[in-house]
């Protein structure tokens, strides 16, 4: 199905005379012209049928088959294209968890999301963080199948070497304006973020290193050019984020436009679209409507396969050399919100879909099989103002699995405290993002709804001082209210992952948002006279500084994925096998039974004068948060509803 560009698009990319085919031809250009398409997908995570295995529904939102009618439509479009995908592409549904968990992949094996990519006939792709989450014999299993090559920079093996090709140069005939063919050598180089050592250290410990993606790029865009290549385009498996430059930044998109030689840049890992996205308003650097980091061309293609990212460039040549005269980028849907609800705007792609139907069948089946049931409905739709029995679920679930795990052990009487998240909260994953179970059966597929990570269990020793100061690193989620200025204010920071907000089950306390943050959105202390967490006690006392707690946690937070005080890899005492998500499941079968409820353990204060602010999705309506009253506003964007809490 062909895609016009509307208006609107045009000129979110400050080029109003952009046409379907690509950029006019610069009227100065002694030399041939040739305009490329570049296509972008990321961050697919498994996601290849329109379909939600969570809620067992389908869902418009999502699915390569969807992006790959869009591909097409791009491609009848422009005389010359190339397509790209940016990393993430085996982990993230319960597709990867049943064929990494149930089925498994051994070498000659054909992954679905394989399977579904070979039918678009990418040109090349990248590693996305999440690759690594079920190994490397896994990855590269899952990956042999593919019929295009994949490109990173960043990630070395023990020898020194790099894990995958760093760079690879495409040899292309593109036709030009006037007809005749032109070959372009077109550079492609890949990065991934460096912090996988620890958010996979199990998988990665003594295995491989990475090194920093502007560092990888220095050291490898050289040859690239030396190499011959003409244009010289980024998958950077990595966000766009100011600030300056450190060194081993996991969103190192905007430094890395700065490498003399790269060309373009498609970004990925952060799930927002770009260009537009008010998430990167006022950087430097950053042109939002216009798609630039530093004058090059850049796009992000959301996330599940919600849009494809295209870059139109024209290209002169001036001598022996091609250079980019001009360009446009998008970020191209595949749904639209009309009246507060989705509208498809394409169909999905058959070819696509057949390839990967034999995994799509048995994920349904496999999510389906029931392992008990709930007395009460667990949902998440208040989980970041309020005690959560989503979250209690699973901070009683690994304390049981971690004092069975531990009772013989060393550490058998120091107290276990339990940290959980609320993943699923809405922001970026939009107003179905939640978790809603209703009392009854549970299924597999519920497990995955409650823990959608397969992170694995993890166990560290800490104070209680390192406990307060995890909790207020957590309590960053919200921004400071204003009591002087009193009236309505937002209480989000949506800049701040629900997946960081850690409650932490055992102890009681209360947030404070009157109060500045501690820590700023990187995990450094910024206000170090500032204290949210109020009332901290265990056992009805007070928690003293020098206590001694088992905290557990995950592989991901245990290893520093968040920068928690106390959690930076040195503090683990106990790593368990199992994944935190079969640890739930044991639990509700030990049970049979399940009724989580949010007993008090944490709640917010709520200062008179203000009316604080949230937004979640609509089935809010049908419940009522513990320990906190809530009342509903009205409609927010993008399908959300506004409430206040009511003091």
């Amino acid at each position: 199905m062909t895609q016009s560009i509307t208006r609107r698009r045009v000129l979110q990319t400050g080029v109003a005379a952009a046409a379907i085919a690509g950029l006019p031809q610069t009227s100065w250009a002694a030399g041939p012209v040739v305009k490329l398409r570049i296509l972008e997908t990321t961050d697919l995570h498994v996601n290849v049928f329109p379909y939600d295995y969570y809620r067992d529904a389908a869902d418009d939102t999502v699915g390569l088959a969807r992006t790959a009618t869009l591909v097409k439509g791009a491609r009848a479009e422009a005389k010359n294209t190339m397509l790209f995908d940016n990393g993430d592409l085996i982990q993230g549904s319960p597709l990867g968890d049943f064929i990494a968990y149930r089925r498994g992949m051994k070498k000659g094996d054909v992954h679905p999301m394989v399977a579904a990519m070979n039918e678009l006939n990418y040109d090349c792709g990248t590693l996305g963080n999440h690759e690594f989450n079920y190994g490397l014999e896994f990855l590269q299993n899952a990956m042999g199948a593919a019929k295009f090559p994949l490109v990173c920079a960043n990630v070395l093996k023990v020898n020194g070497e790099t894990l995958q090709k760093p760079w690879i140069v495409l040899d292309r005939e593109f036709t030009d304006e006037a007809g005749a063919k032109q070959k372009i050598k077109i550079g492609v180089i890949g990065f991934v973020p460096p912090q996988i050592v620890q958010w996979d250290k199990s998988h990665l410990d003594g295995k491989a290193t990475t090194i920093d993606i502007v560092d990888a790029a220095n050291k490898h865009v050289p040859d690239l050019k030396k190499a011959g290549a003409d244009i010289v385009v980024a998958l950077c498996h990595s966000g766009i984020a100011g600030g300056e430059r450190k060194g081993g930044e996991e969103n190192a998109a905007l430094h890395l436009a700065k490498v003399d030689g790269i060309d373009v840049i498609l970004t990925g890992h952060q799930h927002f679209t770009f260009p537009g996205g008010k998430e990167f308003n006022n950087i430097p650097g950053v042109d939002v409507q216009k798609g630039t980091l530093h004058g090059k061309p850049a796009v992000m293609a959301g996330f599940w396969g919600s849009h494809l990212g295209l870059i139109d460039l024209e290209l002169t040549k001036e001598g022996n050399a091609w250079k980019v005269a001009n360009f446009r980028t998008e970020a191209r849907p595949i749904y639209d919100r009309v009246d507060r609800k989705v509208v498809a705007k394409v169909e999905s792609d058959a070819a696509v879909m057949a390839a990967a139907k034999e995994g799509h069948e048995a994920t349904l089946k496999y999510v389906r099989e029931p392992v008990g049931t709930t007395a009460v409905p667990i949902h998440s739709y208040f989980s970041l103002v309020s005690d959560d029995a989503s979250v209690k679920l699973v901070t009683e679930a690994q304390a049981w699995y971690v004092a069975d795990q531990l009772k013989a052990s060393a550490f058998k009487d120091l107290p276990i405290l339990s940290a959980g998240a609320p993943f699923k909260a809405g922001g970026r994953g939009g107003p179905n993002y939640f978790t809603e179970i209703k009392p009854g059966p549970l299924a597999i597929k519920d497990m995955a709804d409650i823990y959608i990570y397969p992170n694995t269990i993890r166990v560290v020793k800490i104070t209680g001082a390192q406990v307060r100061e995890w909790l207020e690193r957590s309590a960053g989620i919200y921004n400071q209210i204003d009591v002087a200025k009193g009236g309505e204010q937002e209480l989000i920071n949506p800049k701040f992952p629900a997946y960081n907000f850690d409650v932490i089950a055992g102890v009681q306390y209360k947030i404070d948002p009157t109060q500045a943050s501690r820590y700023d959105d990187n995990g450094k202390v910024v206000n170090a006279d500032a204290h949210r967490i109020k009332d901290l006690t265990y056992n009805g006392k007070p928690v003293t500084d020098d206590q001694q707690f088992l905290v557990v946690t995950n592989n991901y937070r245990a290893g520093g994925g968040g920068n928690f005080p106390g959690a930076d890899g040195t503090t683990m005492v106990f790593e368990a096998p199992d994944l935190t998500r079969d640890a739930i499941m044991r639990f509700i079968i030990e049970k049979k039974e399940v009724a989580p409820k949010a007993d008090g353990s944490w709640s917010l204060a709520v200062p008179a004068g203000v009316t604080m602010t949230f937004t979640t999705g609509p089935n809010a309506a049908n419940y009522q948060p513990a320990g906190i009253k809530v009342e509903k506003m009205g409609d927010a964007p993008e399908g959300f509803v506004k409430y206040k809490i009511v003091g």
